[in-house]
């Protein structure tokens, strides 16, 4: 390689060092970008893969919706305890218990077949069968990243953030179709193949472990002995209250739930729907390209609202399409907007809060969207198990659409100005 060519090589990696890290930003932060999408490639494919899995254990449509619901409430405590332990105990201690919960997580489901002890893992551990991040990592990476930037790169790097979530989760929901191929190709017992995606869960556990090893120390101890939140608390449960009836809604059609719908409805097959989701996993995560400059126009919170409504319609209308390809269409555009409000949603909540409080304040947001959330899926599944295969999706739009309205009316005078 001449000169020259060494030249525009170093250049081109430079361009998509600042792509992937914007200016002003810690370099540290892509630990927490590389771990973001290692777990969200392993949310993709567990997500279509879960309900498959529960289904040849021999459990019910009802226990798909039950455990999925337990996760969720599971996720809700840990969270708590993230906001209250958080200015007690080094953050990089708790990033390394959380990767190790979550190589119990996959070791727990790979191993187990009766539902009572499945449902005691899935309350302790950090199995996702959702779309978006509900675990006790999102708090924990969602402040340590804002201390690594400020201003529009603050509002960038969470766009990053969950455009490599997405991403990896889209190609993650590819992957689910690899037990079908073992299968086919090394004769290996279905139920055993399926087996082998928890024990790659359990693997990545490992890999993010050690990435968490290597994240710098941060914060004082006399920052880590302040209140949880003071100041700030009257704007943020006002917000958590909200995010709640949003994480109801999103709770009622979960990726397991609608991979679910999918199958019973059209009779997709794993592989099939795991090629769903890959396309919506991707348009989902190029849309929140366009989030930062569309922010950065209209404002956080309009973008929160006004590429949401139109998400929710797409939605309602899948419910009463008999056609697959009208289907699948209806809720690849719903992908394409609905996912757009993800970054701007936690840069504004970390703009209107004070940096001793970002913590407390995106684990007490989430703590109300888990337990929302957790109520939803196992309604949704006892509506699937009686014939209502439509009402969870109508549900899921009416509710998000009237959270957009609400959002909008409380919040429209509060400026991100921190």
């Amino acid at each position: 390689m001449n000169t020259r060519e060494e030249g525009r090589t170093a250049s081109l990696a430079d361009r998509m060092s600042r792509w992937v890290l914007p200016a002003g930003v810690d370099s540290a932060a892509r630990l927490l970008l590389v771990s973001r999408g290692l777990r969200g490639f392993c949310d993709g494919f567990i997500a279509v893969l879960l309900p498959a899995y529960l289904l040849a254990l021999g459990l019910g449509q009802l226990d798909v919706g039950l455990i999925s619901t337990t996760t969720l409430i599971g996720s809700a405590v840990a969270t708590i305890a993230v906001g209250a332990l958080a200015n007690r105990f080094a953050a990089r201690r708790m990033f390394v218990f959380a990767a190790a919960l979550m190589i119990a997580t996959g070791l727990g489901f790979g191993g187990l077949s009766s539902l009572l002890p499945i449902l005691m893992v899935a309350f302790v551990g950090t199995l996702n069968p959702s779309s978006g991040d509900v675990s006790l990592f999102l708090p924990l990476e969602q402040s340590r990243l804002a201390e690594m930037a400020v201003g529009e790169a603050r509002t960038t790097l969470f766009a990053r953030y969950s455009l490599i979530g997405a991403m990896s989760a889209a190609l993650g929901s590819l992957a689910a179709g690899l037990p079908a191929w073992l299968v086919t190709h090394t004769g290996m017992p279905e139920l055993l193949a399926m087996r082998t995606m928890f024990l790659l869960y359990a693997a990545t556990g490992i890999a993010i472990w050690f990435l968490y090893r290597r994240l710098p120390h941060s914060g004082t101890p006399t920052q880590r002995r302040t209140a949880p939140l003071d100041q700030s608390r009257g704007i943020v449960t006002r917000l958590a209250l909200l995010f709640s009836v949003d994480a109801f809604a999103g709770g009622l059609l979960v990726n397991s739930l609608l991979s679910l719908w999918l199958m019973q409805r059209f009779g997709l097959s794993v592989g099939a729907a795991g090629r769903f989701f890959f396309w919506a996993g991707l348009l989902s995560a190029l849309s929140q390209l366009a989030a930062p400059p569309l922010a950065g126009k209209i404002g956080l919170l309009n973008t929160m609202v006004f590429t949401h409504i139109p998400s929710s319609f797409c939605l309602i209308a899948a419910a009463f399409t008999a056609s697959l390809p009208v289907t699948l269409t209806l809720l690849l555009i719903r992908s394409a907007l609905s996912q757009m409000d993800v970054p701007t949603r936690t840069a504004y909540v970390m703009a209107v809060v004070t940096p001793s409080e970002r913590t407390a304040a995106a684990s007490f947001t989430s703590i109300p969207r888990s337990l929302a959330a957790a109520l939803a899926p196992s309604l949704a599944g006892g509506l699937f198990g009686i014939g209502w295969l439509g009402a969870p999706l109508v549900a899921c739009g009416v509710l998000k659409i009237a959270y957009d309205l609400s959002l909008l009316f409380v919040f429209r005078h509060v400026k991100p100005d921190r």
